[in-house]
């Protein structure tokens, strides 16, 4: 059995074995020693976001052998006791623990084309808060619990959005020509990480809570993406592909983006690191693997 210390422990996922390039779900302490597989089972899982107390991880599995029916299911945090939540015949993706713990935020396609649901966090009454539509997706809760950040296409390019936790006042943050997505909380609530392509190059950028403020912390001429906040809020771990081999790994970096270190140094990929805090345990939103994921599974 892992033996999971979850205060001190990065969750993400990665496909290091060639499980017949099926993504699995990983666990590492924050300086990127004791890097172990969770999961193990045949079927992709991605995508995880800690339970707030530590004890459970919630992310997405593709088991079924149905296309695009990915589900929402909970494992304990040594990987033990997994079991399907979403359990519904349409693709259900990209959860996010609520920081009271009695919720789930996720995006999913049973009322196509992609929007914003929540449900109890034992997978009941599950009820659509965008309902626009337009595809909405990655959802992040604020530390307080109020709000849901999300990136949308409804303005015709993806934006970084912001709505209350019942779907309410949705207002868009970014009002940018290029894309902005996968928004991350800081744990003190008062601004949120995203990736931008407004460099034309995918950066992680910072704004304050409001949309003010907007400043790229990584400004290098390679990708960097999926950002989460350390639960001091005096780190940022993301995923950059600057490595000679150029796939993706952890990093951890400085808020201010300073002294930037790679976590997991493997020549197989790793994506979607969320940070466990007792106060702030939500995944980072969006988690472009998109782009990797389909690019593994048409090479399969």
């Amino acid at each position: 059995m892992v033996v999971v210390d979850a205060q001190a422990q990065i969750v993400f996922m990665s496909d290091r074995d060639w499980n017949d390039w099926q993504w699995e779900i990983y666990v590492m302490d924050t300086d990127g020693d004791n890097q172990r597989n969770l999961t193990n089972t045949p079927g992709d899982d991605e995508y995880p976001s800690w339970s707030p107390d530590g004890k459970q991880i919630v992310f997405t599995a593709d088991r079924s052998g149905k296309d695009w029916n990915r589900q929402i299911y909970v494992m304990d945090a040594d990987g033990s006791n997994q079991r399907n939540l979403s359990d519904n015949d349409f693709d259900d993706w990209d959860p996010a623990w609520s920081p009271d713990g009695k919720r789930i935020a996720f995006a999913s396609q049973r009322n196509a084309p992609t929007e914003i649901y929540v449900m109890n966090a034992d997978g009941s009454k599950p009820k659509n808060l965008t309902n626009l539509r337009l595809p909405d997706y990655g959802p992040s809760w604020s530390p307080d619990g109020r709000h849901i950040a999300f990136y949308s296409w409804r303005d015709g390019n993806m934006e970084v959005y912001v709505m209350d936790a019942d779907g309410g006042n949705p207002k868009n943050l970014t009002n940018n020509a290029r894309s902005d997505t996968n928004p991350s909380w800081s744990p003190d609530g008062k601004r949120i990480a995203f990736e931008s392509w407004r460099d034309r190059n995918g950066e992680i950028y910072v704004m304050d809570a409001d949309g003010s403020n907007p400043r790229n912390l990584t400004n290098h001429p390679f990708k960097d993406w999926e950002p989460s906040w350390s639960p001091d809020g005096r780190r940022i771990v993301f995923v950059s592909d600057r490595e000679v081999d150029g796939n993706p790994e952890i990093y951890v970096m400085d808020a201010d983006g300073g002294n930037p270190k790679n976590l997991t140094s493997h020549p197989e990929d790793d994506l979607a690191p969320a940070w466990f805090g007792p106060a702030f345990s939500v995944a980072p939103a969006g988690k472009t693997l998109t782009l990797w994921g389909q690019v593994k599974q048409a090479d399969r």
